[in-house]
């Protein structure tokens, strides 16, 4: 009998919540329900409301209006501490412990059991191991934390949770770093907790991991509760369907507006490239003049696969190949030098350097490449940044004016530029469209097909499932950290393509 059928009352419930940053409606009529000795999975894509969700239940940010119930009583937690304090325990992706302190210390770390005003290690070594032999986890409490492996360091972050007396465990994104045995370990931990009435909120991009662990499910969307579904009853398909929006249904072309490209010899080619925790071996070749598409929820491996190419995270397995000859791609700078070029999915963090100017951040690839004692001259870099601005459009009032004052699609377009004054024989392209306007996604598409017809590789990856399909020349389909099938240009529609990311299609 499940909760809802048995007229259980939710430990925690969620109605109505509104959050707004400048500029940004994050959260608008959001909310969840938990029920004790359950595992509720939130799922949505990225940008979906999840995380600034889990920051009002856990005290980060204070929302603009809704409630939230914890055992039929309004909460407002004010911090993390606050939030804990009343039964909301979180454990994050990143696990956020002490690693240079034993297991025992991590677990009660500020709340150190003491005995005549001094600290109580018998003690607190005793109840240490008592906590994890609960989670069936038998390791010496005395070692440094760091000398064990992350799915261990799970665990103790776990226990830390329960040594708080939680009636709410929020898992966020708990697995993303883990191996599939390791996951399994976890979930029976999660099975044990859940026997014992606990309720747990299990945040992950993982379709095989979420039908494997919830019993529910509540689907964000564009910062709103879409739904909530009992998991038995809820397809793979129609999962996928709510995540991204479209209708059952949907069945779009696969390459209106595209015309066929003619593609040359390999460029790249990788055999099994993988690593651990976070990419299953994976092989693909890209060709002069082709665009190749990586299509898949977030969390599938997209990003992951991209990294890799670039020597941005060191593969564990498998070869890479560039120009026929194989490669040692161990960090961007070997890419780089291998004619590579990458823009990263996170333009704040990873791409613009805001308080420089627009000159400064487009000539920093080529500048790397040349090495520190190569200095660009200053009319070289004038007349590159001058040039780029004029063939790109870049809207701005000068090559000096720094680029955190320009709007989104003209910073798109100017780490677009940083690349392009490399002269690179492969440009990947992760999400370059996210977060700007129409009409300069659509000039970036442009520039992006001239790009290809002039015989550079594409490796393009986006969330816009249309957007792939109609530029793709052919389409990597990504679920779960692994590769599931490989396509040409029309084989496959939308609706065929939701199918194989959910696991149900060809």
């Amino acid at each position: 009998m499940t909760a809802l059928s048995s007229g259980m009352q939710p430990v925690l419930d969620v109605t109505g919540i509104h959050k707004q940053f400048p500029g940004v409606r994050a959260l608008c009529d959001a909310g969840l329900r938990l029920f004790p000795g359950e595992v509720h999975t939130l799922m949505g894509q990225n940008g979906a409301g999840k995380s600034t969700l889990i920051k009002v239940l856990t005290g980060v940010y204070q929302p603009d209006s809704g409630s939230i119930l914890l055992d039929g009583r309004p909460i407002r937690p004010r911090s993390t501490q606050d939030a804990q304090a009343l039964g909301i325990s979180t454990v994050y992706q990143e696990v956020n412990l002490c690693p240079n302190l034993s297991v025992a210390e991590n677990i009660f770390i500020g709340r150190y059991p003491r005995r005549f005003g001094f600290v109580d290690w018998r003690s607190m070594r005793r109840q240490a191991a008592e906590l994890l032999k609960r989670l069936q986890i038998e390791v010496d409490v005395g070692k440094p934390l760091a000398s064990y492996p992350l799915a261990i360091q799970q665990m103790v972050a776990i226990a830390r949770a329960l040594h708080t007396d939680a009636k709410v465990l929020i898992l966020d994104e708990p697995t993303s770093s883990l191996d599939e045995a390791e996951v399994q370990t976890l979930f029976g931990v999660l099975r044990r907790l859940r026997a014992e009435g606990m309720a747990i909120l299990f945040v992950t991009h993982f379709l095989d991991q979420t039908y494997a662990i919830s019993d529910r499910i509540t689907v964000m969307r564009n910062g709103e509760r879409e739904g909530e579904y009992p998991c038995a009853e809820l397809s793979r398909l129609a999962l996928v369907n709510k995540m991204i929006g479209a209708p059952a249904d949907a069945e779009q072309g696969a390459a209106q507006g595209e015309e066929a490209r003619e593609r040359g010899e390999v460029f790249l080619a990788a055999h099994g490239i993988a690593r651990k925790g976070v990419l299953q071996p994976v092989d693909l070749a890209l060709h002069r003049g082709e665009l190749l598409g990586l299509a898949g929820l977030l969390g599938s491996g997209r990003t992951e696969t991209a990294r890799l190419l670039f020597g941005a995270d060191r593969a564990d397995a498998g070869s890479i190949d560039v120009g026929g000859k194989r490669v040692k791609l161990a960090n961007p700078r070997d890419a780089i030098a291998q004619g590579i070029g990458y823009c990263s999915e996170d333009r704040k963090h990873e791409g613009a350097i805001l308080p420089l100017s627009v000159r400064e951040n487009l000539i920093l690839a080529l500048q790397a490449r040349q090495g520190i004692w190569r200095a660009i001259p200053m009319k070289r870099q004038q007349q590159l940044a001058s040039d780029y601005v004029k063939w790109l459009g870049i809207k701005t009032a000068s090559i000096e004016t720094p680029i955190g004052s320009l709007s989104g699609g003209n910073q798109q377009k100017v780490l677009l530029a940083r690349w392009l004054a490399t002269e690179p024989g492969l440009m990947i392209l992760d999400e370059p469209t996210r977060g700007i306007d129409v009409r300069a996604k659509q000039e970036i598409m442009d520039y992006v097909s001239t790009l290809c017809r002039k015989g550079m590789s594409i490796l393009f990856i986006s969330s816009e499932l249309p957007e792939v399909l109609r530029v793709s020349d052919r389409m990597l389909v990504m679920r779960d950290r692994k590769a599931c099938g490989e396509y040409r240009r029309g084989e496959l529609d939308e609706t065929s393509v939701l199918q194989v990311i959910a696991g149900e299609g060809a």
